[in-house]
């Protein structure tokens, strides 16, 4: 590493979670490895990231930038006219950020913002580097692949979406708080109230909940009134609410609900089984934490890529799977009966264990940074 250096670097893209979190862990540890960083974010105005990264302490310019809407209403047919205008304006956007920022390395996360940021940045001799979270890569990173120079993934078989000789299996970037001893299992309970003495069943969808998955618990939920589980559940902000008269009017004491976790490392520690979606951070979590999960995939995000994530778990005996339309008849059975399987649960946790990348966020900053050096 050269010294007395100022490093200067653009991160760009979001919209989920599953981009922002990752992308935050990459800043965190430039942060931490380099004594003089600046550090840019670059994201579309009026998704999640234009919040989350702020609150994260780093600054954050946005783009006037979208998706196409497949859904064809009369408001959508409007949006994807506006589109070509939206992408021709954010070039010119991004044009002028990279110019002025003069990063030594663009990062890309996946979403919207990171194509025209990179791709500008390649035109001015910015070296770039891929992250991508998914075993299904997104279009973004599949089109900037050509010219950036290295592409960190998290599964094996992506040189189908990649050059072969670009592509670092490193994992995807966590938190590094996420990963509790055993020990801390039962102040972990207290923590959420929960009784330290019984099973735990520990249910979330993401960020902003998971309909089906939220539906699935709210129906079973009989199946708890007289349970030895008890249940930790997410609801998302949507569903809270009703999540709440849900169990009140039952007057079940053995389910805490909760609108959002922000201590997950707690969450999983008191956790014996976990109900999940299949997001690439959550799963990429679940691989460090050591739990036997229930995944039931996203079926609304582009190429299905939360079933191909699955998959990559449960071929390998660290999963289960349960699809999305069948999940309010067997969500609950399913992960009721996993409960009662000691050598089962024993046996995904250890596998799932495998395939974790507990040091996946150095592996991508030591890249960045031999990029930085090279110029």
């Amino acid at each position: 590493m050269k010294k007395h250096k100022k490093y200067r670097f653009i991160i760009s893209g979001g919209g989920t979670g599953g981009h922002i979190y990752p992308a935050i862990a990459i800043a965190n540890a430039l942060k931490e490895r380099l004594s003089e960083v600046e550090i840019l974010f670059v994201g579309a105005n009026g998704r999640m990231e234009m919040e989350k990264v702020p609150k994260a302490g780093y600054k954050i310019v946005g783009l006037n930038i979208a998706g196409i809407q497949r859904q064809l209403t009369l408001g959508n047919v409007v949006k994807n006219l506006m589109l070509p205008f939206k992408l021709i304006g954010s070039y010119f956007k991004a044009k002028k950020i990279v110019k002025t920022f003069k990063p030594d390395v663009a990062i890309g996360v996946g979403g919207y913002a990171s194509g025209p940021v990179l791709r500008v940045a390649e035109g001015q001799n910015v070296k770039c580097l891929l992250q991508e979270q998914n075993s299904f890569a997104g279009k973004t990173n599949q089109w900037l692949a050509k010219k950036s120079a290295k592409i960190c993934v998290a599964y094996e078989g992506m040189e189908k979406f990649f050059p072969k000789d670009k592509i670092i299996i490193t994992g995807n970037p966590v938190r590094k708080d996420i990963v509790l001893t055993a020990d801390f299992q039962r102040p972990s309970r207290d923590f959420f109230g929960l009784n330290p003495a019984k099973k735990t069943l520990f249910v979330f969808g993401g960020s902003l909940g998971a309909r089906t998955i939220n539906h699935s618990v709210g129906l079973a939920l009989d199946k708890f009134k007289d349970s030895d589980v008890q249940v930790l559940w997410q609801t998302g902000k949507w569903f809270y609410e009703e999540a709440v008269k849900m169990v009140k009017e039952k007057e079940l004491r053995n389910v805490v609900v909760k609108e959002f976790v922000y201590e997950m490392d707690k969450a999983y520690c008191a956790a014996d089984v976990v109900v999940s979606r299949a997001g690439a951070l959550s799963i990429s979590e679940l691989c460090l934490v050591g739990k036997p999960v229930v995944l039931v995939p996203s079926p609304n995000v582009a190429e299905d890529h939360q079933t191909q994530n699955a998959l990559a778990l449960v071929n390998k005996d660290a999963a289960i799977m349960v699809k999305d339309a069948e999940a309010k008849e067997k969500l609950i059975d399913e992960a009721l009966k996993l409960m009662a399987d000691t050598e089962k649960c024993k046996t995904l946790g250890q596998n799932v264990l495998t395939l974790g990348k507990p040091d996946a966020t150095d592996q991508i900053v030591e890249e960045i940074i031999k990029l930085a050096d090279s110029k």
